[in-house]
């Protein structure tokens, strides 16, 4: 039973400061300001066909 109470401890204290931490981390990733080019990549990738044939290229429109 003490193998229980040493994990509940764990879990209730560090567990969630590292999961604070790797939430927090997610999110600057992803709005990071150098992410925008491959987020709009991303945005327009069910679009990317209507005209032609897909290609490999990513396609980036400069605004």
């Amino acid at each position: 039973m003490e193998t229980f109470n040493q994990m509940q401890e764990f879990a209730e204290s560090w567990a969630l400061v590292f999961l604070t931490v790797v939430f927090v981390a997610a999110v600057v990733w992803a709005l990071w300001p150098g992410k925008s080019r491959d987020q709009d990549d991303a945005a327009r990738l069910i679009f990317r066909n209507e005209d032609r044939p897909a290609s490999d290229k990513p396609v980036h429109k400069e605004a």
